[in-house]
């Protein structure tokens, strides 16, 4: 497994939904879900991830966090960074 498929099934399982009626109301199908909690699907798409946080009462960085990804919200300022420090270190 993986450690985002891992995660989420387990704080699914903490508040006591199924895994069939997570996945009704991420709007998706059991086996497709079945696939990213045991680790046979990489971590979903960045807005799956928003709404299973917000149907498990987790924060969206958390569940991005799991998923090895920066929040969509971060990942442009995080760029700009990056190209900051590139121009500023390039080599002659």
């Amino acid at each position: 497994m993986n450690p985002f498929g891992t995660y989420v099934r387990t704080k699914r399982e903490e508040v006591g939904m199924t895994l069939t009626e997570f996945a009704r109301q991420l709007e998706i199908s059991p086996a497709y879900w079945s696939r990213i909690e045991t680790g046979r699907e990489n971590p979903p798409k960045d807005e799956l991830i928003k709404k299973a946080a917000t149907i498990l009462g987790l924060s969206e960085d958390e569940l991005f966090i799991e998923a090895s990804r920066l929040p969509p919200d971060m990942q442009e300022e995080v760029a700009e960074v990056v190209r900051l420090y590139r121009s500023i270190n390039k080599k002659p």
